[in-house]
């Protein structure tokens, strides 16, 4: 068994999708990235990566790189995930947290949890998505950015 963790921040913006955990949801601002700027996927990819000491996605999918410019981060999770196939491990189990102070994530979590599980090639009890709010301190509170943390036990297969 290997234990990951990843983290990831944006921005938050006009005029941008606020795509989470694979899903969009209506949101007032949307994430800012290279990418889908997808933060939760992001953190969870981290997370795969760090526990196999395979770097993170940054070495893997640079923001440098043309290719990866608006690139869908279920990609970005699924390539993880082949690199752990290659590696000999599959994910035993996903906890994430987000923190954000708009929109509420918790109504998605379900289609959220749904599509990790789907990507990860995992049954959705295996994954948890929880959220949290900043209490309106900070560039969270603010409403100027979203905070994923995620923590994953990859197992051999």
């Amino acid at each position: 068994m290997r234990i990951g963790f990843g983290f990831d921040v944006h921005q938050l913006v006009a005029g941008r999708d606020f795509i989470l955990g694979g899903v969009k949801i209506p949101a007032e601002k949307g994430i800012l990235g290279h990418s889908d700027a997808d933060v939760l996927l992001h953190a969870i990819a981290d997370a795969i990566l760090g526990a196999l000491a395979l770097g993170d996605i940054g070495v893997h999918f640079p923001d440098t790189s043309a290719s990866n410019k608006g690139i869908d981060s279920k990609i970005i999770l699924a390539k993880c995930i082949a690199l752990a196939a290659e590696k000999g491990y599959i994910v035993g189990n996903i906890d994430s947290t987000i923190v954000c102070e708009a929109p509420k994530i918790m109504p998605h979590a379900l289609a959220m949890r749904n599509c990790i599980a789907t990507v990860c090639n995992i049954q959705m009890d295996a994954v948890s998505i929880k959220a949290t709010t900043n209490e309106t301190m900070g560039f969270i509170g603010r409403k100027e950015g979203i905070v994923a943390h995620a923590v994953v036990c990859m197992v051999k297969a």
